[in-house]
């Protein structure tokens, strides 16, 4: 294995992008398992190599002045039911960082309100994660749950609230919903 590595990281340096050394590792890892199907014992040698990171089309996410929180919270309102739940998916992804799946299969058991606080389930990390409640994004669920949220049996926070009812909302609904919530603070 270091003989593999020391020739990689030969190849890598004439390599002028990160998708070259990937394919560097492809060619590799294919020719291994060549000759681990004629019998050679080389089949440790696959994991020898692992691809390079390939970054260079990503970049940070856009984040929001403080000016611009300001206006979408002030663009929240409480008048119906969906705005009750347009506000508590926005506090949702603005207070805990949600992304839009999360948010979208976000269940009542995973609330914890005497301890205050929310569980994730099925992150993008495959884990769960335990986080604190802050108080003005329990106050919207809450508001969303009392008096916003059709009557339903299932245990989703957020369902539809058109057809076909007793559905969770997906996170393009979620998606959909924080875009509308941005047109009303001006900031789309």
């Amino acid at each position: 294995p270091e003989h593999v590595r020391h020739f990689f990281a030969q190849e890598a340096k004439r390599c002028s992008k990160p998708a070259s050394t990937g394919a560097v590792v492809a060619a590799l890892r294919g020719y291994f398992r060549y000759r681990a199907s004629l019998g050679d014992v080389v089949y440790g040698l696959i994991g020898a190599l692992s691809y390079p990171a390939n970054w260079q089309l990503a970049s940070l996410p856009k984040t929001l002045t403080p000016e611009e929180v300001e206006k979408l919270v002030e663009a929240l309102g409480q008048a119906d039911s969906a705005q009750r739940r347009s506000t508590a998916i926005v506090r949702c992804a603005l207070d805990l960082g949600l992304r839009s799946g999360e948010v979208a299969r976000l269940s009542l058991d995973d609330i914890d309100w005497r301890a205050g606080t929310i569980t994730l389930r099925h992150t993008k990390g495959r884990r769960e994660d335990v986080l604190p409640l802050p108080a003005t994004t329990g106050a919207a669920i809450a508001a969303y749950l009392k008096g916003g949220r059709p009557k339903t049996s299932n245990r989703a926070v957020f369902v539809r609230h058109l057809a076909p009812r007793d559905q969770p909302v997906g996170p393009d609904a979620v998606r959909k919903t924080i875009r509308q919530a941005y047109a009303r603070a001006g900031l789309a």
